[in-house]
């Protein structure tokens, strides 16, 4: 019966993104729904997007091995990138007026920076989207009652995304997002104060992860013990900054207000209510120790569902379900969107030099089923965590593009040379690092960080600088335009 109220819930979900795809009449419809989204929408797909598999099953697991030590990069560094981009990057890129962040690497650079930095975005999205796609496994298995295995919840779940993202763009990942939004605050909460009351009361619940050490979460007074923690934190705050995802929903804002505030607010959403995954974890400690302590090591992503399943009356359980199933799609859908419009319109464009906007509509599309087959292939083939996955992600970004970025918005004599000098030194040192000293008291990312800076800093002093485009006039003017000459 209860997977049956999914399958429903499932079948409603395609259904509004599927009349979201009415809306749909040109590649500037699909990518940014027509930069017409309002406030609520906005920050509800800011929330909702971040607001995703590893962090109800993810970080709630990490939470219970770790503590807070082990969420420095997520939520704590996911938050502060919300707020940084709406605060700092959200009004001059939206003034902009662009469809992605590689058209930006583009015009304030040159097309082989685009083309460089598209290709690490597309692939730091292999570990998000792979992480989604591996949540919605677990679910369909621990739904199932083992009926239907992990891989081919995998494959069911891939598919459903797939279908409303693939024809409604980013007018379904709104309208979809919107109702899993109302579905994930209400159903959690409604959750965690039946799952509270069992532990013995809020109270209760947190005097204990107290006693235990679990709210600890500065770094020690170790000079490796700050690295490392800095590390973890700059790799999700820095690294997801120059990310299509984030950008995108900066950009279908209906005016530039909504692109600051939606983005921020949806920041520190997600910040306080990523609390709620991290109690309820922790009340399974009390219910059932016995069950925790199995499935720490077989697999502690479980934990929740099977509390849910075992412990939780009928209707409390279709509730988190329904929940946990809007957290994952709201989350991949958005994500499964973003690198198919970087490659279509930062990498194939370029080569493809007349290309209409019906074709680049087209196009997009067969890359989101491409680039699906290929994060369903990573997810089934993986033995890394979710939180790992997500982790991992922002590795690339970080050590190649967000140097580039922050230089090409705020410094004046950011050039060519300097882009080159600091996405070549950034990847090769991570690359170097991550190769020879995977293990190493500092991640392999932030020397890559390091080096990229040290690049761009050089490039920009001994190099002529380029001419910065104005805030405003660049980009997309009008619905379906596009700057080609500029390639």
């Amino acid at each position: 019966m209860l997977l049956w109220f999914v399958v429903i819930y499932l079948v409603i979900s395609i259904g509004i993104g599927l009349y979201a795809a009415t809306r749909v009449h040109s590649a500037r419809d699909y990518i940014v729904a027509g930069r017409n989204l309002p406030f609520y929408v906005v920050l509800a797909m800011v929330f909702a997007t971040w607001f995703g598999a590893e962090t109800v099953l993810g970080i709630s697991a990490t939470f219970l091995e770790e503590g807070f030590r082990g969420l420095i990069s997520d939520p704590l560094g996911a938050s502060l990138c919300l707020v940084l981009f709406g605060l700092i990057f959200a009004r001059p890129l939206y003034r902009m007026n662009l469809l992605t962040l590689g058209d930006f690497f583009r015009i304030r650079y040159n097309r082989q920076t685009e083309l460089v930095l598209s290709i690490c975005i597309v692939l730091s999205y292999l570990g998000w989207v792979g992480a989604q796609m591996t949540a919605l496994g677990l679910v369909f298995n621990v739904l199932s009652a083992d009926v239907v295995s992990t891989t081919q919840g995998v494959l069911i779940g891939a598919g459903v995304v797939l279908v409303y993202t693939l024809f409604g763009g980013m007018w379904s990942v709104a309208m979809t997002t919107f109702v899993q939004m109302i579905v994930i605050v209400l159903g959690l909460a409604y959750v965690t104060w039946i799952a509270g009351d069992m532990a013995g009361g809020v109270g209760q619940v947190i005097a204990h992860a107290s006693a235990a050490g679990k709210f600890e979460w500065l770094p020690q007074l170790d000079a490796l013990d700050m690295l490392a923690w800095i590390a973890a934190l700059f790799t999700m705050m820095l690294g997801s900054i120059p990310q299509q995802d984030v950008f995108q929903r900066v950009n279908a804002s209906k005016n530039e207000r909504v692109a600051v505030w939606g983005t921020t607010l949806g920041g520190v959403s997600y910040f306080f209510f990523a609390a709620i995954p991290l109690f309820l974890a922790y009340t399974a400690m009390l219910i059932d120790p016995a069950m925790v302590a199995r499935l720490m090591e077989q697999d502690s992503q479980l934990i929740l569902p099977t509390l849910i399943v075992n412990y939780m009356p009928f209707a409390a359980q279709v509730v988190f379900f329904g929940a946990l199933l809007s957290v994952i799609m709201s989350t991949a859908s958005g994500t499964l969107l973003a690198p198919a419009v970087t490659f279509s319109e930062n990498v194939l464009k370029g080569f493809w030099k007349d290309m209409s906007d019906r074709q680049l509509l087209l196009a997009t599309r067969i890359t989101v089923v491409v680039f699906a087959g290929l994060v369903t292939l990573y997810a089934v083939s993986s033995d890394e965590s979710i939180h790992g996955m997500v982790e991992n992600a922002y590795r690339i970004t970080l050590a190649g593009a967000f140097v580039p970025l922050v230089a090409g918005l705020f410094w004046s004599r950011a050039n060519n040379l300097g882009a080159t000098l600091s996405i070549v030194l950034g990847l090769a040192t991570w690359l170097l690092f991550e190769m020879f000293v995977p293990e190493g008291d500092i991640e392999p990312q932030l020397y890559g960080l390091i080096a990229s800076a040290l690049g761009m800093l050089i490039g920009g002093l001994l190099g002529a600088p380029n001419a910065r485009p104005p805030h405003g006039g660049h980009g997309h003017a009008a619905a379906g335009t596009h700057h080609v000459a500029s390639r």
